[in-house]
């Protein structure tokens, strides 16, 4: 059996048993604990899963990712945490980078971020704004926290921040309708905080912001480079964009509802 490696693997999750495996299997064999915070509500078989890979599992009322996240990871008890999400797997060469970094007696930083690749419709995107798409998921435990704005968290670390070579892999695997449903919800948290924070959404939002993710995208960033998906992203980041604003001024706008 593969050395454990004192690396507390933290992972939140909902109804996810079609997918969690791939993630849990590909840390399984080295990582000193797997910690997996559960939604209440998931009766999928997700916990039967985790059990089976030997994973701590807390069930808990959905309080948002970021409080969530956090959650999870102030339950680890060993020196170094590594968040994952359940549609994630982190390949041999990635793992041989965390087992460097987390086995020396020195280590030059606090927390580490790599690159994630995603898979998307049959191919690995390598371009536009879905690469590198660097992510901050190591970290020294107690040498930062989950913060920023549900859904968006971004982690906060007290020191300095290196940089590995090797990607995560997101293997998303999730259908263009379903990707399209999510927008709205997705967008949910951020109009709300928008409105509350009394900003509007004017031409430039609606009008310039899309137009420039496209192009950003697909032409500055090479996601012409990817085929079809890379045009596909692009467009539909554009189209995000857009309908987050378009769900300011609709908000804005809708007339008082009679008592």
């Amino acid at each position: 059996m593969q050395k454990r490696l004192p690396v507390s693997v933290c992972l939140i999750s909902g109804p996810e048993a079609h997918r969690i495996g791939r993630a849990l299997e590909s840390v399984a064999e080295w990582a000193g604990e797997i910690i997996v915070v559960l939604n209440e509500d998931a009766w999928d078989g997700t916990e039967e899963i985790c059990l089976k890979h030997g994973a701590r599992v807390f069930r808990e009322p959905w309080r948002g990712f970021i409080a969530q996240k956090n959650s999870a990871a102030d339950k680890a008890t060993l020196p170094w945490i590594l968040n994952l999400d359940a549609d994630e797997v982190v390949p041999a060469a990635l793992a041989a980078e965390l087992a460097t970094v987390v086995s020396s007696p020195s280590p030059q930083h606090a927390a580490y971020e790599f690159p994630r690749c995603t898979f998307y419709c049959g191919r690995w995107i390598r371009h536009g704004d879905w690469y590198p798409d660097r992510v901050c998921r190591l970290w020294r435990r107690g040498a930062a926290a989950w913060t920023g704005e549900d859904p968006h968290a971004r982690l906060k670390v007290n020191g300095t921040v290196g940089r590995l070579a090797s990607d995560l892999h997101h293997e998303s695997n999730e259908s263009i309708a379903r990707q399209i449903a999510k927008i709205v919800p997705y967008h949910a948290e951020q109009v709300k905080q928008r409105l509350a924070s009394g900003r509007s959404a004017g031409f430039f939002e609606l009008a310039v912001r899309p137009a420039w993710r496209f192009l950003r995208a697909y032409v500055f960033r090479l996601g012409f480079l990817d085929g079809w998906q890379g045009f596909y992203i692009a467009a539909l980041s554009s189209f995000s964009t857009l309908t987050r604003y378009a769900l300011v001024r609709e908000a804005e706008e809708k007339p008082p509802q009679s008592p």
